[in-house]
């Protein structure tokens, strides 16, 4: 018998869902933060995404946050499940504020998560380059996509991440970097960390225009942390996973499968993003 984790998705018990097709945007679903102590949570999202035959997703790891051997095995049957890893910096948390965007950016955005922030360039590297041999250490498919936390990368150019070759694809704020080409993908991305009452009046404004954005770029992601099922944007979310129904991993964005309006590949549309600023 599986284990829940390798449940494979499940039809819905409480909506039809919309049929897919060619004039739906691309939709990239990930679930961020995964460590011990939000795994309780990951899983309740992992269960309303089966129950809204949402497939595949991706998960996004936090290595050094205290994974034991239990731990460790439920990541490999998420793997097997068909669920993709990435990483996901390393602790999660910044050391130190470090300069006057880093204090402006963890004081409207991202707290004190953003760790590349706190580092230079090298220090972003070596902290990639830690994340990524963990996965090989504990036995897991060593993962193609990286993501810092709050979509932060820091000070470290798409040059130097094309000869550091640790992941393919990097995924900042503004869409995913092809490290080995140069090339990006502008992808509008939906968000619905509304921890605060501040947070979600912001958030609904910011969804609804990227949700114009998707439209002209044929694809959007779609950011799930553990906590927001229980955020007051969990209908929200909800409307997006019924909304949008043409489920990929990032690896499709390598391919140009997502076409937008008039035939164009994504290649072809996406703006290029600088990984310095």
């Amino acid at each position: 018998m599986m284990s829940p984790s390798e449940q494979r998705p499940a039809p819905p018990t409480d909506a039809a869902q919309p049929v897919a097709n060619d004039a739906c945007p691309l939709t990239l679903v990930s679930v961020h933060d995964l460590m011990p102590a939000t795994m309780p949570a990951v899983r309740r999202t992992l269960d309303l995404l089966r129950r809204h035959r949402v497939h595949p997703v991706t998960l996004l790891v936090v290595p050094g946050t205290g994974w034991n051997a239990q731990g460790i095995d439920e990541l490999r049957a998420l793997q097997r499940a068909g669920h993709v890893l990435a990483g996901h910096g390393w602790e999660h948390r910044a050391e130190r504020i470090r300069g006057l965007r880093h204090r402006l950016h963890s004081l409207f955005l991202s707290r004190n998560v953003a760790e590349h922030l706190a580092l230079d360039a090298d220090g972003v590297l070596a902290l990639m380059r830690r994340c990524r041999d963990w996965f090989e250490q504990h036995d897991l498919t060593s993962p193609s996509l990286y993501v810092p936390p709050a979509w932060a990368l820091g000070g470290v150019s798409a040059a130097a991440l094309r000869e550091a070759s640790l992941f393919r694809q990097v995924e900042v704020f503004g869409g995913v970097l092809d490290t080995h080409t140069g090339a990006s993908v502008h992808v509008p991305v939906l968000g619905y960390e509304a921890d605060a009452a501040v947070r979600v009046p912001v958030l609904r404004l910011w969804n609804a225009l990227s949700r114009r954005r998707a439209v002209q770029a044929g694809c959007v992601r779609i950011g799930i942390h553990p906590q927001d099922i229980d955020h007051p944007l969990r209908a929200d979310l909800v409307a997006d996973l019924k909304r949008y129904r043409r489920f990929a991993s990032y690896s499709a964005l390598l391919d140009g499968a997502a076409a937008a309006p008039e035939g164009r590949r994504l290649t072809e549309i996406g703006r290029r993003l600088d990984p310095s600023r």
